[in-house]
């Protein structure tokens, strides 16, 4: 049923996102990873398109904020205003409170507002006034940015990214996908017609599942010894951190899953690990100046990185 399921899904957002089946097929295993995704590519390639997309397929509750320099912490979070009638104060929920919350364009706004959305995003909670209010549970973050560096925007900080499970670029289609991508929105928008697939007890239920799903003691040292060995690159300056090798642990499994299987292979490890630790290390200036990207170190480190003899 799950895989049923998980087909249907992938296959109707990719009639949206026409051309880019492993990237929904990525960002569904970060869902029922209980992750969240970060989308960063330039404007008008889809980003906006899939979260919308995934919002309908998945049936969850859905609310989206267009961040921009004037965007406060409060329009996040909430926030208390005084009740004259009760003499007390009152609490006003912001755009966070969703089963899926969209932030668009999240590196244009300050770096407080960006801020206001870290204990949202790893303990699926918020803090106004010294109170704690819990988030709807599921609770999914998907934000978009351009490329740092582009008109009004600057950078996320480190621990802002490292709550991101994955980070993921949709990319131009290519010329014959462009054509199909005209030819479907002659008269109308694909995603107008994108149908429920699944709700939020659908999608608690996988994510539940995940925990039964199997991983050896070789593939955690497989793991450990990845996530180790960008800690020990001479070209990186800082390396996958234990919240990222957990990140990793939960998305491979989500990977063997929609791999038809109840247990984890190393090649489940090899297919995620750059969209889970490429945006969360940084790379020393020699590497910057010999021209070598995080995704081509992070290829190194898996060549040279002894794999365990299961699924080798």
């Amino acid at each position: 049923m799950i895989i049923e399921k998980s087909e249907e899904i992938i296959r109707s957002i990719s009639n949206v996102l026409v051309g880019k089946e492993a990237v929904v097929r990525k960002a569904l295993m970060a869902v029922y990873a209980k992750g969240n995704i970060l989308l960063e590519d330039t404007p008008g390639v889809g980003k906006t398109t899939l979260a919308l997309a995934f919002a309908k397929a998945l049936g969850l509750d859905f609310k989206r904020v267009q961040f921009t320099p004037d965007t406060m912490p409060s329009d996040i979070t909430g926030f208390t205003v005084y009740n004259k009638e009760t003499g007390g104060f009152d609490y006003k929920q912001g755009a966070i409170f969703c089963n899926l919350f969209m932030g668009d364009e999240i590196n244009r706004t300050s770096a407080k507002t960006q801020s206001a959305l870290l204990e949202a995003m790893e303990e699926n909670s918020v803090t106004v006034d010294g109170v704690t209010y819990r988030l709807p549970n599921p609770f999914i973050c998907i934000a978009t940015q351009n490329p740092t560096g582009s008109s009004g925007t600057q950078p996320l900080p480190d621990s802002q990214l490292d709550r991101f499970m994955v980070r993921l670029s949709i990319g131009y289609p290519d010329a014959a996908r462009q054509v199909e991508i005209l030819r479907r929105h002659h008269d109308s928008d694909p995603i107008d017609s994108l149908g429920r697939i699944t709700d939020k007890d659908g999608i608690l239920e996988i994510q539940n599942y995940l925990g039964c799903v199997k991983v050896s003691d070789d593939v955690y040292v497989y793991m450990v010894s990845l996530c180790e060995n960008t800690r020990n690159n001479p070209l990186i300056e800082l390396g996958v951190s234990p919240r990222g090798l957990i990140a990793l642990s939960r998305m491979v499994r989500a990977c063997a899953v929609l791999n038809e299987r109840d247990y984890v292979t190393p090649a489940d490890v090899k297919e995620v690990f750059a969209d889970v630790c490429a945006h969360r290390i940084i790379l020393k200036p020699r590497a910057k100046l010999e021209g070598m990207t995080a995704g081509k170190i992070l290829e190194d480190v898996l060549n040279a990185t002894p794999v365990p003899a299961l699924g080798k």
